[in-house]
């Protein structure tokens, strides 16, 4: 049992956690659970996209550097696709307590701190005050994607999932210094503009830290909150 937590809340909010590595998916999926909330979970962005086709949680917690579909690009369409969702993004590369410039997110979590801020941050998520502390990010800003690399002809690519219809499509780099881009999906015609993440820039030195070399914690233990 965990000491000093929140309080249950009174009806289940519903929380949708997408998380790569296992343990860590696993450790939060328990610790939610018994603090009274609807989970589930999803290893990677695609999977995410999956789970919210036929169920929209309250709330999505979401790594930002996961293979596939990273964080910044599923975290971008949900923010398009699905603004009701209150949005908390968590990584180990950023430090601070505010979401990362370019994040589409409503809240940040640096991973291995003590687990009782999350778990304050969700709770205070729930109460309907959270709607006017904040305001979702434009929904004209472009959607962040990784690099993929290069193709069989040796041309640089990303893969970019279209906010409106959710499907994944390949898109040529033609100018690969361009900062923002725009495209036609492939299968709604949708416009979409997207950027490349760079994950070194992304982090503003006044307000973050980005932990070269930091990794990924493989397990997650109950926070000391006495």
């Amino acid at each position: 049992m965990l000491r000093g937590k929140p309080p249950m809340p009174t009806e289940k909010t519903s929380l949708l956690i997408v998380e790569d590595e296992a343990s860590i998916r696993e450790s939060l999926s328990a610790i939610l659970d018994e603090s009274g909330y609807k989970i589930r979970s999803a290893a990677d962005g695609f999977s995410a996209l999956v789970e919210l086709r036929s169920w929209i949680p309250d709330i999505l917690l979401s790594d930002l550097n996961m293979p596939g579909m990273s964080g910044f690009e599923l975290l971008s369409v949900v923010r398009r696709r699905f603004p009701a969702i209150r949005v908390i993004a968590m990584s180990t590369t950023f430090s601070g307590d505010g979401v990362p410039p370019g994040v589409a997110a409503d809240a940040f979590y640096e991973k291995g701190n003590n687990l009782s801020s999350l778990l304050r941050l969700i709770e205070a998520m729930t109460h309907s005050e959270w709607a006017s502390s904040f305001q979702h990010a434009n929904p004209l800003a472009p959607i962040w994607i990784p690099r993929n690399g290069l193709d069989s002809s040796g041309k640089a690519y990303v893969v970019i999932t279209c906010p409106d219809c959710l499907r994944a499509f390949s898109q040529i780099l033609e100018n690969t210094t361009c900062s923002i881009c725009e495209t036609c999906c492939v299968y709604c015609h949708n416009q979409i503009r997207y950027a490349i993440v760079q994950a070194a820039e992304l982090a503003s030195p006044h307000i973050f830290q980005r932990k070269p070399g930091a990794g990924i914690p493989t397990s997650l233990s109950a926070p000391d909150m006495s």
